[in-house]
């Protein structure tokens, strides 16, 4: 099964601390060797981006930052995994890494599966 990872933050974009850095590319690291990572990649902020939006039938584009954003994702992680408890096992370690390396940080970190593997179909 293959899983998606997302990290959001409602907390302004803080530059993560040298200790997470190292935490996170280790934790990254093993999984790649282990061929259960398929991808990674932190996100820009939102300063950098544009969203394309329709709204009441009218297409538009936005550029950024966006005032009303109340989450900002930060980052994913993309995994081939065996279940959603193999999943949900690698996202409280991720987590964990957080809290012990950026005390104060606030987040989440979703757990998605990909639709059309293993018998998934989106609702």
């Amino acid at each position: 099964m293959r899983f998606m990872s997302i990290v959001t933050s409602p907390q302004p974009a803080a530059k993560p601390t040298p200790a997470l850095m190292e935490a996170m590319h280790t934790l990254a690291d093993r999984e790649i060797k282990a061929g259960r990572m398929v991808d990674t990649g932190g996100l820009m902020p939102l300063a950098t981006g544009a969203q394309v939006r329709i709204v009441d039938g009218n297409l538009s584009v936005v550029d950024g930052p966006f005032v009303e954003a109340k989450e900002v994702i930060g980052g994913y992680a993309i995994f081939e995994l065996r279940s959603k408890e193999e999943a949900i096992a690698l996202a409280v370690e991720f987590m964990q890494l957080h809290k012990d390396h950026m005390p104060g940080w606030e987040g989440t970190c979703e757990v998605r599966a990909f639709a059309g593997f293993a018998g998934q179909c989106p609702e």
